[in-house]
């Protein structure tokens, strides 16, 4: 009790100390307001109530080129960075007491959302640095303008709004947007124009870009897509054929989004739709004229007139050519004759033919062949059961195998000839609507057997005939079956088995001779041959008369065989 009731001298230092520690201490770190008590020497001297003044450069006062406009009396916020100095004095700063009232009301327009206002004052890199009255922020480059901008000195030291990204107190990072306000801005505008705009309007407006998918118009501070297939009612490959920028054009809006705020325009809904009415102009079946005006794997696009295209598609382009590209029947402006298979007004929809325009090939080979009439033409392919021949009119007859050739099988008469040969055929059958046209080559060979007749008749390999000498040669003989049938040659070597039987003077033309058909030459004729017919009878008579342990001369065998002939 008696400390307490009488206290010391260091108790009362001890208290005072902590009353004016703790009072003035409170102020360290904090905005005040002070009393400009002297100007002097480019200082203001300030009291805020603390046991010394504070000096503040008059330079902190000043805003830009303006004057401090202090006098002796005048009230100023400060910020207290020390109470006490080396010298005594108080450290206050005009700086930081603007940044932190600054921060304060950044802060709170932050998190309304609101725009603030500042000053974009330097460079840095990537961006800009702002004065938002007292707080440096930072503006990122791609946020000064919607579009980019080469130049920003226009905008600097310029009192402008901007929008607050982000905002970090504790590490004294802003960063603001310049770009945001534009937009909100534009958007802004652009609502109050789409007010002013409906569906079906018919304005003016001017090109300000080309696409190759159409062309954005400016209709006074909005913009709008005029595609490419809105330009016109004909085919239009490239915006740029149509219109260009800076071209003033009439369109009228299609269609409004208003949730997006996109604007679709048209040109061709100012035309007269040439659609309209175009059954009753090109009824089904009629043949007209147009110019091709693309070409796509699946056919081709005829323009019959401007807006008015037809597809003639790659299965109606050609009679003959099948499985061709359509670039390989027809070109692009080609002019072409065409017919109308189909028209559908809804879908603008018309199909035409291309080969319709001209004679079926089979009609026409039909009526300048008939049947039984001979033709011409060059082998185009052999495949496993006959040879393709290419006939007039670019069209083509089929030889089944077992109409090539006489005597021989079909395998046999298709390795007689080859790619790129010229033979002759009989027309057998001209089926038009399947179009087939069969044609028979065995049918032309001399000494071909009668229509209707035995086919026991017809010449084989390895049958024995007699056959007339027409003409003797060095080589051998030319021979004929019969009077009147097929024509061969027996070569020298096949004249006998005997040397001396080998030579062709021993024969005169006319007489008559036996011989085997041993095959046939590329021509179809039959090839002859005396030996073979001798040494297939010797064959015969050693098996039915003996053998060759029988005890009995060769001599006895065919005297044996000749009398039962006999």
């Amino acid at each position: 009790m008696a400390s307490t009731a009488n206290p010391t001298r260091d108790d009362f230092a001890a208290l005072l100390d902590e009353q004016l520690g703790g009072a003035e201490g409170g102020f360290e770190g904090r905005v005040v307001k002070g009393t400009v008590t002297a100007i002097e020497n480019g200082m203001a001297i300030i009291d805020v109530g603390l046991k010394s003044e504070g000096r503040v450069n008059l330079r902190e006062f000043a805003r830009g080129e303006d004057e401090h406009g202090l006098e002796v009396g005048s009230e100023v916020e400060v910020f207290v960075d020390r109470v006490e100095n080396a010298d005594g004095e108080a450290m206050l700063s005009r700086d930081r007491a603007r940044r932190e009232a600054a921060w304060d009301k950044l802060e709170s327009e932050f998190g309304e959302g609101k725009r603030v206002e500042g000053r974009i004052f330097g460079r840095v890199k990537g961006g800009f640095t702002v004065d938002l009255d007292g707080a440096v922020a930072f503006l990122p480059g791609s946020q000064v303008d919607i579009r980019p901008v080469r130049d920003v000195t226009p905008l600097m030291d310029m009192p402008q709004p901007f929008q607050i990204l982000k905002m970090d107190r504790r590490r004294g990072n802003i960063v603001v947007s310049r770009r945001a306000v534009l937009e909100e801005t534009r958007a802004e505008q652009r609502s109050e124009l789409i007010d002013g705009l409906a569906e079906g309007q018919v304005v003016d407006g001017v090109v300000k870009n080309i696409t190759d998918y159409g062309a954005f118009v400016d209709l006074g501070g909005i913009d709008g897509l005029l595609h490419v297939t809105d330009m016109s009612y004909k085919r239009v490959n490239h915006p740029s054929e149509v219109i260009e920028i800076g071209q003033t054009v009439t369109v009228q809006i299609i269609r409004i989004n208003a949730d997006t705020q996109r604007i679709s325009l048209g040109m061709k809904q100012l035309e007269s739709d040439p659609w309209e009415g175009v059954g009753a102009k090109y009824p089904v079946g009629i043949k007209v004229n147009g110019t091709v005006t693309n070409i796509t794997e699946y056919g081709a696009f005829v323009e019959l007139e401007p807006g008015i295209e037809g597809l003639v598609h790659v299965s109606e382009m050609s009679w003959t050519k099948k499985n061709v590209h359509p670039g390989k029947i027809v070109s692009t402006s080609q002019e072409v004759e065409v017919v109308v298979l189909e028209v559908d007004s809804d879908k603008r929809r018309i199909s035409l033919g291309l080969k319709q325009a001209q004679r079926n090939p089979w009609e026409e080979f039909a009526e300048a062949h008939p049947v039984g009439s001979t033709v011409s033409g060059e082998v185009k392919n052999a495949t496993e059961f006959g040879l393709f021949i290419g006939l007039p009119g670019d069209v083509d007859g089929m030889v089944h195998m077992s109409d090539i050739a006489w005597g021989i099988s079909g395998e046999d008469a298709l390795a007689l000839h080859r790619k790129g040969e010229e033979v002759q055929a009989v027309v057998l059958d001209v089926d038009i609507e399947k179009e087939r046209i069969s044609l028979g080559m065995k049918q032309l060979e001399k000494g071909a057997p009668a229509e209707g007749g035995a086919a026991g008749s017809a010449l084989r390999k390895g049958q024995v005939v007699t056959v007339t000498v027409l003409e003797v040669r060095d080589g051998g003989l030319e021979v004929q079956v019969g009077d009147d049938g097929a024509t061969g040659f027996i070569k020298r070597s096949d004249l006998g088995r005997d040397r001396d039987e080998q030579r062709p003077d021993r024969f005169q033309t006319g007489q008559k001779v036996d011989a085997m058909i041993t095959g046939f030459d590329r021509s179809k004729k039959p090839n002859f041959s005396i030996k073979a017919h001798q040494i297939a009878e010797e064959k015969e008579a050693v098996a039915q008369f003996g053998s060759a342990d029988s005890g009995a001369s060769l001599g006895d065998i065919l005297g044996e065989a000749l009398k039962k002939n006999d």
